[in-house]
């Protein structure tokens, strides 16, 4: 299918309208950025159609469409403010029949839609896909439920929208096996595969800078990154940097505070980076840490995106050892730890020569070139 137009469905949105405050999640709409650009290698554009409302109080705000990116195009619904509960819902309902109104009214059957899984759109998705029955490539980061706790109908919905699904692009092998059961095309993508040009930005204290880089939520493993400091020497720097809730955020900066107390190792709370700030930040440092919980329930069909950014970045990896990591195509080129401790952590750190060659961006280059093959392969069939 060369020379079509792709459409692209998930809650995302542009810094250009900052001031709307769409919801939209960085480590999605990176991924959706990087897939955007592998279709666009295939001869393809794309239309990203995002439902993303407003978490605004007030204002209204039109629909629009603008160019993003080469072959790119971005449409957002209309969304308005809203200051209490029920408003709140009938914000969301808003938007559902937007998305809803506009698949009818812009999809025919011989098109091919790709839907970033989201339990927030599954009605409209299946509804659309039921009356026009266009080709729907599902997207899938994980399954949500095992994340967090919904309601019987929206568990049962979910699966129900793995099993329309006509093809599926997974982040990892496991969860291929997990949900598609009847053996439908897929793809493997575990991240971003931008190879980064080297930005020659590098701290100059002799240190090893070691980053954790992603979400505060107590789940993911930013916390226990923070507490491996005591035990490393005053030859380690380690920086805390991304995102989460007010509560989170202020959580990890106090944890901070109280581990810089007892150790000789330098902790700091580097904030929110993005864009090139966020390159240049990752170029500084030497090893990125990807602490996440072993024992979590996601981790047997999830991929850590933090650990593509690294290599992309050039950095080692210190992880966690999980199956879905260990068995990918990059699990030879990590450094694990065993149990999930600041000692272990520790001494996985400890135990890189940052003196030894190392290139992890030939390995993200290969894995990139691969999934253009693949997805061009899916769009045509």
């Amino acid at each position: 299918m060369p020379n079509g137009n792709i459409k692209y469905i998930g809650f995302y949105d542009s810094d250009t309208y900052a001031e709307e405050n769409r919801n939209s999640f960085l480590a999605a709409t990176n991924k959706m950025d990087y897939i955007c650009q592998a279709i666009v290698a295939t001869d393809n554009k794309v239309e990203i159609i995002s439902p993303s409302w407003t978490a605004n109080k007030k204002g209204y705000y039109h629909k629009r469409t603008s160019t993003i990116g080469e072959g790119v195009t971005l449409t957002c619904g209309p969304t308005f403010g809203a200051n209490g509960r029920l408003l709140r819902y009938i914000r969301i309902l808003w938007s559902w029949i937007w998305l809803f109104g506009y698949l009818i009214k812009n999809i025919n059957s011989k098109e091919t839609i790709i839907v970033y899984h989201s339990m927030m759109i599954i009605s409209p998705i299946m509804l659309a896909k039921k009356i026009k029955k266009f080709k729907l490539i599902l997207e899938v980061e994980e399954i949500y439920q095992d994340v967090k706790e919904y309601s019987q109908l929206m568990q049962k919905n979910e699966y129900k929208l793995f099993q329309i699904a006509d093809c599926f692009i997974f982040p990892t092998e496991l969860l291929n096996e997990k949900i598609n059961k009847s053996n439908k095309p897929h793809t493997i993508i575990y991240g971003t595969y931008k190879v980064e040009q080297e930005r020659k930005y590098k701290f100059n204290d002799e240190r090893i800078h070691c980053v954790y880089a992603g979400t505060f939520d107590p789940r993911k493993g930013g916390a226990i990154a923070a507490t491996v400091a005591p035990y490393l020497s005053n030859n380690y720097h380690i920086h805390i940097i991304g995102f989460g809730s007010e509560d989170e955020t202020r959580s990890i900066q106090q944890l901070i505070s109280e581990v810089a107390k007892t150790s000789d190792c330098t902790i700091t709370y580097d904030g929110l980076l993005k864009g090139e700030e966020y390159i240049k930040f990752l170029q500084s440092c030497h090893i990125g840490l990807s602490t996440q919980t072993p024992d979590a329930k996601y981790n047997n069909t999830s991929f850590p995106s933090k650990i593509l950014s690294y290599m992309a970045n050039g950095l080692r990896v210190v992880s966690v050892r999980i199956k879905a990591i260990e068995m990918s195509s990059i699990g030879d080129a990590l450094y694990y730890y065993e149990d999930q401790t600041p000692e272990a952590i520790a001494e996985a750190i400890m135990s890189i020569d940052i003196n030894k060659p190392y290139d992890s961006k030939k390995l993200i280059k290969k894995l990139d070139e691969k999934f253009v093959h693949s997805i061009k392969k899916m769009l045509e069939n």
